[in-house]
């Protein structure tokens, strides 16, 4: 494929919850809904660059029959300005509970996971400079 071809990446969920998980993105990470069925949701954030997320019923028969099931070992970066102040918000305030608690890393970030409706796990990040061990490992720029 020419890389001038495409138009547009964006990953879907397979969800065994799509109410609470797009209730989940729209409330707590402030996507909107552009299309809504019974089977599939698509979802974007409304200023730019509009980052978009689908999220579809698992059992769907537009899924292949062997592949109909919940998303595993998914994980989504959502880099913020400040994470201790999102922290706050998800944690103290929404009482999302972390998987990952908010921490420091010498690979260059600060973050905190939390896990959606599903068990895709949601790691909000902010970058931090990373330590001297791991500097030297970032192409085309810091963190």
């Amino acid at each position: 494929m020419n890389s001038s071809n495409l138009t547009s990446f964006y990953p879907v969920i397979c969800s065994e919850h799509l109410a609470e998980s797009m209730d989940f993105y729209t409330n707590l990470f402030g996507f909107e809904k552009t299309f809504e069925s019974d089977w599939y949701v698509s979802l974007r954030r409304p200023e730019p660059p509009h980052y978009e997320l689908a999220l579809l019923d698992a059992t769907h028969p537009t899924m292949p029959e062997g592949y109909r099931r919940p998303a595993q070992g998914l994980l989504l970066n959502l880099e913020v300005a400040d994470v201790d102040a999102e922290h706050r918000r998800l944690v103290d305030g929404e009482g999302l509970t972390p998987v990952l608690p908010l921490r420091s890393e010498d690979f260059g970030q600060r973050h905190f996971i939390v896990a959606d409706p599903d068990g895709v796990l949601v790691d909000v990040i902010t970058p931090i400079e990373p330590s001297a061990g791991f500097a030297d490992a970032y192409t085309g720029g810091a963190p």
